[in-house]
């Protein structure tokens, strides 16, 4: 195990960042609340919302921030730093205590994705080991102020999200297969020998389970995003790092012992996608997934169970995307868009784009 190493001038400008919290409206135990990252009037926040849009809880943040890990039951939060960031932010997402600032190792940084265990004692965050050239998942002890206590390797370069599978005791990491390192800031540095899996984790051991891999000539097809359908399938959205005349299936699934699969859509509709998935998420009924693409301007909805393109919704911009209820999802966009949204709906819209408002950035968590 690493020891945690934080300098005093990035502990001091964690600590303030973090140290301003403003609560909104009061909300019922029950109600829909939602969590994203976003750019308001030139300042970063994580910011918790209702359905309406409205802001419930305002935090600060010292940079770009990027997705969450949602301890529900405790009703707490962390907000990643954007990769290649070096903070994250616990807090409550009902605005109790003081927001609790830390960092990873000074050799490793965030990759902006990270779970609790399901008894909320431990944190795990996908990280980088960029001297080493591997990916790793830090493990931070959340009852001891998150003190890193060790870390997972992830038998993979590039470890973007991680989730935890339905029996609450493997995690599913993808890696995306990009090696990557602080000192050339976000070039890409193995494109021609890049690796994307799927790995699969013993939570307990850190043993590698399982990992399933992609056909040899999509090497490099990126695998970024994650969810889980009700029938306990991994979905995944991906990021193609080739040709631009080359338009490979950038959504598939995979079902552990089986080969994954991948889900082309119509031709049309993967053109749009302009090689790059964002973000993915699954409705409220766990049978529809919603994949994203910002380049595009569309999201995109797949019968989970056939794989079938149920249709496409256009969005200027738009990533973020949490379930509602029903087919339903909440999408949100860079230009500040919030709309309701749903293969078979009319888009509709919360609040609509424009200056002033708070720019969106790729993922929104449901709470």
């Amino acid at each position: 195990m690493r020891s945690m190493e934080i300098d005093r001038r990035t502990f001091l400008a964690l600590a303030g960042s973090a140290a301003v919290i403003r609560p909104g409206l009061a909300h019922a135990a029950d109600e829909a609340l939602f969590l994203g990252a976003r750019l308001n009037g030139g300042a970063f926040e994580a910011a918790v919302i209702d359905a309406s849009g409205r802001d419930r809880l305002v935090l600060p943040l010292e940079a770009r921030g990027h997705s969450f890990a949602i301890d529900a039951p405790r009703r707490r939060a962390v907000a990643f730093a954007r990769s290649p960031g070096r903070f994250a932010v616990a807090f409550s997402v009902d605005g109790k205590g003081e927001p609790i600032a830390f960092a990873p190792p000074s050799d490793r940084h965030f990759y902006g994705h990270g779970v609790f265990t399901p008894d909320g004692r431990l944190l795990l965050a996908t990280e980088n080991d960029y001297d080493g050239e591997r990916g790793v998942t830090g493990l931070y002890d959340a009852s001891a102020g998150f003190r890193r206590i060790g870390e997972f390797e992830t038998g993979g370069i590039g470890p973007h999200e991680v989730i935890l599978l339905a029996d609450g005791k493997t995690l599913c990491v993808a890696n995306g297969g990009i090696l990557t390192h602080p000192d050339y800031e976000r070039v890409k540095l193995n494109l021609a020998t890049m690796k994307p899996s799927l790995s699969y984790v013993d939570l307990e051991t850190g043993d590698l389970l399982e990992q399933a891999e992609l056909a040899p000539e999509l090497h490099k097809l990126s695998i970024r995003h994650m969810t889980l359908d009700r029938f306990g399938a991994v979905w995944f959205g991906a990021q193609y790092q080739g040709e631009d005349d080359t338009r490979p299936p950038l959504v598939g699934r995979h079902r552990r012992g089986h080969a994954i699969e991948l889900f082309p859509g119509p031709e049309e509709t993967l053109k749009k996608l302009d090689s790059y998935v964002g973000s993915v998420a699954i409705d409220a009924s766990g049978e529809i997934v919603a994949t994203s693409s910002p380049r595009g301007g569309l999201s995109v909805f797949w019968d989970a169970e056939t794989g079938r393109c149920l249709g496409e919704r256009l969005l200027k911009d738009g990533c973020g995307l949490a379930p509602l209820s029903g087919h339903r999802l909440l999408g949100t966009s860079g230009r500040g868009a919030i709309v309701r949204t749903g293969p078979d709906a009319v888009l509709e819209s919360v609040r609509e784009p424009q200056a002033g408002v708070p720019a969106w950035d790729n993922h929104l968590r449901r709470i």
